[in-house]
Order: structure tokens, then sequence, then C-alpha cells
């Protein structure tokens, strides 16, 4: 395995009883990467996540972690991971400090370097002013911030946090992402989520899982060219007629919104804004409106999930896609 691959995951997949909840998955996480593994709810996001850290054994497939095969080596492979699950390990009625303190014994912290980690954990989670008081008396941002803690208390190669905003606010949302991305400096990261903005504000590289399957493996900014502009607005004040739109080179087709204003598509890669803008002039249409329209994350993400095709071999729950947009427009506000 390459020295900068830590994680390795090949061709894995996860049966219960008849249902293939993850069919044949392969990928890689390069060090110094902060992933984004995106999916619906009911992708199989969790359980890849369990899968990877040893707390689900795969039906099928081989994983190995800094080298360490994770099923020949268990111990040595999961030695190297934090695992923040989607519900925390939080004992709630022990002090911050003291359950750190706990946590350092379980992934064999030395004695002796045990208050450096503890309070370099403190430190990366901006949990000084909450270390002497209980859990369970913390707003649910802080308790996360201990989950997080918690997970890179023995400085593992890789951490792998699924869902770690789930249920917070705006402002404690803004605070978790900036925490991610500090901890991405020293560590591999290995973020599970469906919201979409998430990954667009945390990560460098994304794969979307859909019905167990890897559908996507891209950058950020690859799945930012997909994002390319495909259509502009237009207004004139004395328009000419469509077919006359029509013939400019680069035009594919015109949507009239009203007498003066008209959508114009394009192929992403043939922008005919210009020659727009040329025969306008040339032409005194009195072009006095042109915004370039871009599709949207969201909008790469359906197309991707081909959800029309997909509900007519197996449909899916619309209110779970409903949700994932509901959280995808508030984390946009």
């Amino acid at each position: 395995m390459n020295l900068d691959t830590l994680v390795s995951v090949q061709n894995l997949s996860r049966y219960y009883n008849t249902l293939c909840a993850v069919n044949n998955i392969s990928f890689e996480v390069k060090r110094g990467q902060i992933l984004g593994f995106l999916g619906p709810n009911g992708a199989g996001k969790t359980t890849t996540m369990q899968i990877i850290t040893g707390t689900l054994a795969p039906t099928i497939g081989k994983i190995s972690v800094a080298g360490h095969d994770l099923l020949d080596y268990p111990l040595k492979a999961k030695a190297v991971i934090g695992y923040l699950p989607e519900n925390p390990p939080l004992y709630k009625e022990m002090q911050v400090d003291e359950y750190l303190k706990f946590c350092a014994k379980l992934h064999n912290v030395p004695h002796h370097a045990m208050n450096y980690a503890v309070n370099r954990a403190v430190e990366q989670c901006a949990l000084k002013s909450v270390r002497y008081r209980l859990i369970g008396n913390l707003s649910k941002g802080y308790q996360q911030r201990v989950g997080i803690a918690q997970a890179i208390i023995h400085t593992p190669s890789v951490v792998v946090l699924d869902e770690p905003t789930i249920g917070l606010d705006p402002i404690q949302i803004r605070e978790i992402r900036s925490l991610i991305r500090t901890i991405g400096e020293e560590h591999s990261v290995i973020l599970s989520t469906h919201i979409l903005q998430e990954v667009q504000a945390v990560c460098n590289h994304v794969q979307i899982i859909n019905r167990g399957e890897l559908i996507l493996s891209d950058t950020i900014s690859g799945l930012f060219a997909q994002m390319k502009t495909t259509s502009m607005q237009i207004g004139l004040r004395r328009p000419p007629d469509v077919q006359v739109l029509k013939q400019i080179q680069g035009v594919d087709a015109i949507e009239i919104q009203d007498n003066n204003h008209f959508r114009i598509q394009h192929a992403a890669d043939n922008n005919p804004a210009e020659a727009v803008v040329e025969k306008a002039v040339a032409a005194n249409w009195g072009l006095y409106e042109l915004i370039p329209e871009k599709r949207t994350l969201e909008q790469v993400f359906v197309e991707l999930m081909d959800i029309d095709n997909a509900e007519a071999n197996n449909p899916i729950d619309i209110n779970s896609v409903a949700a994932m947009n509901e959280l995808t427009i508030k984390e946009a506000a």
C-alpha cells in the first residue's frame, strides 16, 4: 500500500440477510485528506463507517488502516482510528476532564503523556471553559466537541466522524466545521453526512453513496466543475423574434419567461454570453440584463442520484429526500 494511503477499502459488501446495505465499494483515503462521504439517509454511510472502524464485520471485502489489515490485525488497525459515532459515546455523569482521561486510558495513552494528551484535546476542541463541568450539563454543541475530543485524544492517523453537526444550531455548526478543518491539518478525516453544504464547507474530496453503491468519487474542485454555468437569463427592451436568438452560436435552447425576459440554455464549455452581447448591441435590442446561472450543488447531487430511474426500479423514501433538502436549505441560510 502507498505510504500516503491511510485507509484502503476493497470490494466491501455488507448484507443483512437478503438486504444489501453496502454493495462492492472500493476507495482510498490519503494522508491529510478530508473525505466527505455523502448520501441520503439509508444510503449505507453509517454501515460503511462502522465497518471501517471495526465495530461491524463486513460480509465480503478487505479494509486496511495505516497498513494494518483490519480483520487480521484488528488491535493495531483500531489503535490508529478515532471515531465519533452519530450518537457520541459520552458518560454524562462524568466531568469533561475526567471523561477524557478515561478515554486516554482506553486508547493506551502512556501515563506520563496523559495530561499532555488531555490538555491538547481540550485546547483543540475549545473545551477549556467547561473541562471541569459535568458533560450532562453541557449544551449539545459542547457535547459534540467532547465527542470529537475523545476521538482525537490518542492522536490517531484517521478520524471518522459520523454526522458530527446533526441537531446543532447554526453557530454551533460553524464552530464544529472550523474544528474539523483544524483536525484535517494533522489527521486524515472521513466525514459522513447527508448535508450537502457540510461537504462543500470542509472537505477536499467527496464520495457519494446511494443504495449502498458509490456513484461518485472526485475532488471538491471536480465537483464544482460540474456546477459550471449552463444557462443565463437576459432582459431585452426590444427583443427580436425568438428564432433570431436561437441562431446565435452556442445557444442550445430558448425559454421565454415574459415579453422581455428569456432563459438561454447552452453547453457548459460553450458560453454564448459574448456573442449575445455583440448581437444585442449591433441590432439595438436594448440589452439591460444578463445573469449567468449555475447549477446548484443540490441539482448536481440529485442528478447523480438519478432519482427518477431509482424510483422506477426501487421506490425510495421521499420523506427522507425531503428532509435532506430541508436541512440543506437551512444550512445554506
